[in-house]
């Protein structure tokens, strides 16, 4: 698969293992690569690719999250590269697989990578998909890339280490760092724009929304799927509903049945 150039050297490799992303920002002091894969031989197809762009060497790493399949390949790109720092928030890096290795660059609201003719941001808005995301921006070409706090090839994946009721909220932060004509880069899935981030908050708060209206008219967890129309299919929802149950306020909890 070769990458695609979305914006001015910002390139996209959209690979068929778990439809993920892994970007190349280029810069004049070389390379920032977001995300690397779900096994090592992945991460040396990407680095191959990489090496046909002629963009220059990968000076860092950036992990949006701490899920498999984006951190596993941190080990091939640290031993190809002599040991490029990887960035991640301090959330990320404490709940990466050893293996990977984790993150050795860290922080907890904000952070720079600096190019030289350009920057690279890195910004935690909040919990969503996990505790720690993060997403990437590149202000000179209008570009986000959002990580799995913005899915395309299918639903947000609401899963056992997920924030539900949170998540509405981050993805308002991450909006305001975009314009009507960003391009957004999602964790999975094809390029999309403002509007479908927009849409997908949308989604996203009315599931947050239904959580805590069921539970404070006393409405079991067990039956909540069953109680309400959603956005998603229920299959996407079952940890969410968990999860979101698990986070509501002690005031409302206190009037849920007992198990």
């Amino acid at each position: 698969m070769p990458f695609t150039e979305v914006a001015d050297r910002v390139w996209v490799r959209r690979v068929p293992s778990y439809d993920v992303n892994l970007v190349a920002v280029g810069g004049e002091r070389g390379l920032v690569v977001v995300d690397t894969l779900a096994t090592a031989a992945e991460a040396r197809a990407s680095i191959a690719a990489i090496g046909d762009l002629g963009a220059g060497r990968v000076v860092a790493v950036v992990n949006t999250h701490d899920h498999f399949d984006h951190v596993l390949g941190n080990a091939t790109f640290k031993e190809r590269y002599d040991d490029p720092p990887v960035h991640a928030t301090e959330e990320a890096a404490a709940r990466t697989d050893p293996a990977a290795p984790p993150a050795d660059h860290t922080f907890s609201s904000a952070a720079v990578i600096d190019l030289g003719d350009r920057q690279v941001e890195l910004v935690h808005p909040g919990r969503g998909h996990t505790a720690g995301d993060l997403v990437v921006r590149v202000p000179d070409a209008d570009v986000l890339l959002a990580g799995d706090l913005v899915e395309e090839s299918a639903p947000p994946s609401l899963g056992a280490d997920s924030w539900p009721l949170d998540w509405p909220q981050t993805l308002d932060l991450v909006l305001g760092l975009t314009t009507p004509s960003t391009v957004v880069v999602p964790g999975h899935g094809g390029i999309v724009d403002r509007r479908f981030v927009e849409d997908q908050c949308d989604d996203l708060r009315a599931v947050a929304e239904t959580i805590r209206e069921l539970a404070t008219r006393g409405v079991p967890e067990a039956d909540a799927l069953a109680a309400a129309e959603w956005p998603f299919p229920v299959e996407a929802l079952h940890h969410a509903i968990g999860r979101g149950y698990a986070h509501l306020p002690p005031q409302v909890r206190r009037r849920l049945p007992l198990a």
